[in-house]
């Protein structure tokens, strides 16, 4: 596991269906060490923050491998590194194989997987299709957010080190289909809200799926 590309971009106006949208979903490429801070890595920034970044959001991943099933619904030429606002485009970190507490060594930075992606209306502003919005979400192929646990620097080409796995199996991929596939595991929601991993706006619509379910 390693990373393959360090994106980071600051908020920036765009039009957007006749109206001004702030967004930092413009993440691009960038060459050598980047320091990783509590909250985000040096040189990136969010528009809303009621909604992204903070301490559960500060670094999100994307697996390379998720790319190809993008060819064919995202023109060629937006598809580059960094298309899905992520941070770090990696290889061999896939949400079906992390479980959600995992930590790794990225770098000389420490990271806790903790959340999926949910994808808001500004994925479709960067890739030009607000259709896209929707797709990426019923592909379940949504990425790892990380808390920071260490702070430090890393760069493209480091290495992935799992440091600590976490004692509960319940992986990335888990959490993602519990959230968007029409008929959800009630066991393995049962076990989700029960993690200290899992943030607390995911445990909050998990339990009113739950509460659904039984009604």
């Amino acid at each position: 596991m390693h990373i393959v590309s360090v994106n980071v971009g600051q908020p920036r106006e765009v039009i957007w269906k006749g109206k001004v949208v702030s967004t930092g979903i413009f993440k691009q490429p960038v060459k050598g060490a980047v320091a990783v801070h509590a909250e985000n890595l040096a040189g990136d920034g969010q528009a809303d923050l009621r909604v992204h970044g903070g301490p559960g959001k500060a670094v999100y991943a994307y697996p390379q491998e998720h790319y190809a099933y993008w060819h064919g619904l995202v023109p060629a030429e937006l598809l580059m590194l960094g298309a899905f606002g992520e941070n770090l485009t990696t290889a061999g970190l896939l949400e079906s194989e992390v479980r959600l507490g995992d930590c790794f060594r990225a770098g000389t930075a420490v990271l806790r997987a903790v959340q999926p992606r949910q994808p808001c209306f500004k994925l479709g502003i960067r890739l030009n299709d607000e259709r896209l919005v929707k797709q990426f979400q019923d592909a379940r192929r949504l990425g790892i957010y990380f808390r920071v646990e260490q702070t430090g620097v890393l760069q493209a080409g480091d290495a992935l080190e799992l440091v600590e796995r976490s004692p509960y199996p319940i992986t990335i991929q888990d959490v993602s289909d519990c959230r968007y596939l029409p008929h959800p595991d009630v066991a393995l929601l049962e076990q989700i809200i029960r993690l200290p991993f899992l943030p607390p706006s995911w445990r909050d619509v998990f339990v009113k799926q739950l509460a659904s379910a039984a009604i």
